[in-house]
């Protein structure tokens, strides 16, 4: 990056003024990132004396894609603004999704709740107190067919975060759809779908590794051919970082399970080019601004050259690494909640700075309830003056160049390179599940940030440290139970009007395709069709494969 002679000189004058400067007062404070890197007094052009510019920077929308996929940035395309919303019914959550598109929203991003995400209907008495209060309730087709209605699906990308049952749940929007008339290769969106990152960290699971990685290529294989334009994975950090991990964890457990599912795929026979384009990825943003936007970049340039290098794609869309970030709830605090305007505001300045390609903002009262409309209008609105009013979309990844962050991300992708080896080691990532390896070091990093909040060597406003005695006056939100008792009701509406005779031969089907290792989707999609619910067409996988249950140590 730089020339010998020059490399020499700035070393001499950063020695010298090292000498000179020594006795200058610093604060006795941690000068360490968030993943516990020393953070140096200043970096000069020795910090990237190894650095080769046309090699590992590069300019934007050229290989290895540092500086971003696209040439253009934001001046060709400002960022999806993709709000999280999803609570009680279906009417309700159709009612917010129309809000937030009314105000600017341009795409949608759905909460399901914990009944939904575990695959059981509302009525399921494994799913008893749990209707509605992370998420909206979706048991059968009708239930997708009222949460979307009125919303052009040709128009508007849609993002699920569901995990075990994505499959069937992503086959309730795909028949929807159809109904209502539309071409599947014209619909798009994204399924989170990411198992992997349940094993290591939010433990939404229901079936062991294997049979749910069979489930997550079923759909890869059947998006590929049919549903073009959709991400049948968003491999997720972000559930890794508010797990408690560090960002070079995220980051290196995040890419670790998305070179799994591409394995995976390719060992069913699919070609890379075929379907790792549509491959995307879901990172968390965290309060350590530098590290963050290194973080995506050296995501990218990590992707690209593993697809290029040792999987060997020739589409230069399939080394792109697509990501949609979400600012960190676990940042969120209880005590003074209006602070969290601002660190939401400076996460998803890091967001966007780092490249992304989509983007979420927490709410300021997401520590207490479900968001209000006041709250996400705000948290949508910090987007929108991100975008329109400070200019950062005008040039391309403008801290490009700087030392401090090119140094940053040649040393997180370093230490990601250092995990690749050691999950390796250990014989990959499913090894990794089974012997602990992510949770530990998860948990390590998670106990040395709290002992480091514990003794004030980090500081957060109005929690450790800048304490008020201030009652909390915001408005919150709550769950209507009566939103229940409807669902309920069309619940059992629905099981007395289908056609039940058709509904258990399309389970029958679906419980012959488990067995017999053909690809489940056009099954789950007949059961889909014909209103079968959620429990029923994960009690078929439920029998076939089994309820899991890690192992503790």
């Amino acid at each position: 990056m730089f020339r010998p002679e020059a490399l020499k000189q700035a070393r001499e004058a950063e020695e010298k003024w090292k000498r000179e400067t020594a006795g200058n007062r610093e604060e006795p404070r941690l000068h360490e990132n968030l993943s516990s890197n020393k953070i140096d007094r200043v970096y000069t052009p020795v910090h990237l004396e190894n650095t080769d510019h046309l090699r590992d920077v590069a300019l934007p929308g050229e290989y290895p894609f540092t500086r971003g996929i696209h040439a253009t940035g934001y001046r060709g395309k400002v960022w999806t603004m993709r709000m999280f919303a999803g609570f009680g019914t279906a009417e309700e959550t159709n009612q917010r999704f129309k809000y937030l598109l009314q105000h600017g929203e341009t795409g949608l991003s759905t909460a399901f709740d914990m009944p939904t995400l575990y695959g059981y209907d509302t009525d399921d008495p494994r799913a008893f107190g749990e209707f509605g209060t992370c998420g909206v309730a979706v048991s059968s087709l009708r239930d997708m067919e009222i949460l979307f209605d009125g919303i052009p699906l040709d128009k508007i990308t849609t993002s699920m975060t569901i995990n075990s049952p994505a499959s069937m749940i992503w086959a309730m929007y795909l028949v929807n759809a159809q109904k209502r008339g539309y071409d599947l290769k014209q619909i798009g969106g994204t399924t989170q779908n990411d198992i992997l990152k349940e094993f290591i960290a939010q433990n939404e699971y229901m079936f062991s590794p294997e049979p749910s990685m069979r489930l997550v290529v079923d759909t890869v294989e059947f998006g590929s051919k049919e549903v073009p334009r959709w991400n049948p994975i968003s491999v997720s950090g972000y559930h890794i970082r508010e797990a408690g991990s560090t960002s070079v964890q995220e980051l290196a457990f995040t890419l670790a399970d998305g070179f799994e599912y591409v394995e995976w795929s390719l060992r069913r026979g699919l070609d890379i080019d075929d379907f790792a384009p549509r491959i995307s990825f879901f990172f968390n943003v965290h309060n350590d601004f530098f590290e963050e936007i290194a973080k995506f970049r050296a995501a990218r340039r990590i992707w690209a050259r593993a697809m290029r290098e040792k999987y060997h794609a020739k589409n230069p869309r399939s080394w792109w690494l697509r990501t949609h970030a979400q600012t960190a709830g676990v940042s969120l605090t209880a005590a003074q909640p209006e602070l969290n305007l601002v660190r939401v505001g400076i996460q998803a300045l890091a967001a966007v700075l780092g490249g992304t390609q989509s983007l979420h903002t927490n709410s300021l009262d997401e520590a207490w309830a479900l968001p209000s409309e006041k709250a996400v209008l705000l948290a949508l609105r910090t987007q929108q003056v991100i975008a329109h009013e400070t200019g950062v979309t005008d040039t391309v990844d403008p801290l490009g160049g700087s030392f401090y962050m090119e140094h940053l991300t040649n040393v997180m992708e370093q230490q990601a390179n250092d995990y690749f080896r050691r999950i390796e080691d250990y014989g990959g990532v499913l090894p990794c599940i089974d012997n602990g390896f992510f949770v530990r070091e998860i948990a390590d990093a998670a106990y040395k940030f709290q002992r480091e909040m514990e003794a004030k060597q980090r500081v957060m406003v109005g929690v450790n440290d800048y304490q008020t005695d201030e009652k909390v006056q915001i408005p919150l939100l709550r769950v209507d139970r009566e939103g229940e008792r409807r669902q309920v009701g069309r619940l059992n509406e629905v099981r007395r009007t289908r056609d039940n005779a058709a509904v258990k031969q399309a389970l029958s089907d679906m419980r012959a395709a488990a067995k017999s290792g053909v690809n489940t989707m056009p099954f789950i999609m007949s059961a889909v069709r014909e209103y079968a619910t959620l429990t029923e067409m994960m009690d078929v996988f439920r029998d076939e494969f089994g309820v899991y249950t890690a192992q503790t140590t």
